[in-house]
């Protein structure tokens, strides 16, 4: 089955970097964690968000993978950080990823940034990341994604 260009786009990123995982296009959307757990037949912790932000100091753009289940704590992330975080706009993140909201993978993006990883993600042997589009994923393990994307593991509720 071919992938469309966005996740094809992840596959040949994930190759690059020497994975295996194989993105999958599901028949059900997966925009949402909810949705993503409900396709992928997982808890929803066990799915992966990549939420980007705004360094309002140092400018650029910041990767932060998170559990389905949370949220981030944007001020205690930006004093862990020594930053403030601002929301980004649709039109910052697929600048800055060539992503648009809804299936920004943890990989493959336009422009090199600073990634941080929930640390509750560890608590599943199986996590699922967002592929491209909003019905594309592929799975993974903490510590794969942790290695392929450079992650700091934080708290970042």
């Amino acid at each position: 089955m071919r992938l469309p260009s966005a996740a094809q786009r992840v596959q040949d990123a994930l190759a690059a970097l020497g994975c295996g995982a194989r993105v999958r296009e599901m028949p059900e959307t997966t925009r949402t964690a909810g949705e993503a757990a409900a396709a992928c037949g997982c808890d929803q912790g066990a799915i992966v968000k990549s939420l980007i932000f705004r360094l309002a100091g140092a400018g650029g753009g910041l990767l932060v993978l998170t559990s389905g289940t949370n949220r981030v704590h944007e001020k205690r992330l930006g004093r862990q950080l020594g930053d403030r975080l601002a929301r980004a706009d649709s039109d910052f993140v697929r600048a800055t990823t060539s992503y648009a909201i809804g299936g920004v993978p943890p990989v493959g993006h336009a422009t090199p940034m600073r990634v941080i990883m929930d640390c509750d993600l560890f608590d599943h042997t199986a996590i699922w990341a967002a592929a491209g589009t909003p019905r594309a994923v592929f799975p993974s393990t903490p510590d794969e994604l942790a290695a392929l994307t450079g992650a700091e593991v934080l708290d970042v509720t």
